[in-house]
């Protein structure tokens, strides 16, 4: 299921944007990337509509995933 990311409390959306930022362990080269920058690039991903937060109700767990990999979007 699809969690509309506007109908968060501001809080709660920015400690989600954290968690998926740190537990993705990309590395961005010899250039260090603040978790801020990181946290804003997600985020404009979202507002885009490029990415969407889903929620498995399966594995009771939320994602952000890129918005081709939901068939139905």
């Amino acid at each position: 299921m699809i969690v509309p990311w506007q109908a968060l409390d501001a809080d709660t959306l920015q400690n989600i944007l954290e968690h998926f930022v740190l537990r993705e362990g990309t590395d961005y080269g010899e250039q260090e990337v603040s978790l801020a920058a990181k946290v804003e690039a997600v985020k404009a991903q979202l507002a885009r509509g490029e990415a969407v937060l889903l929620w498995s109700e399966h594995h009771e767990t939320l994602n952000i995933v890129s918005k081709d990999q939901v068939p139905h979007v």
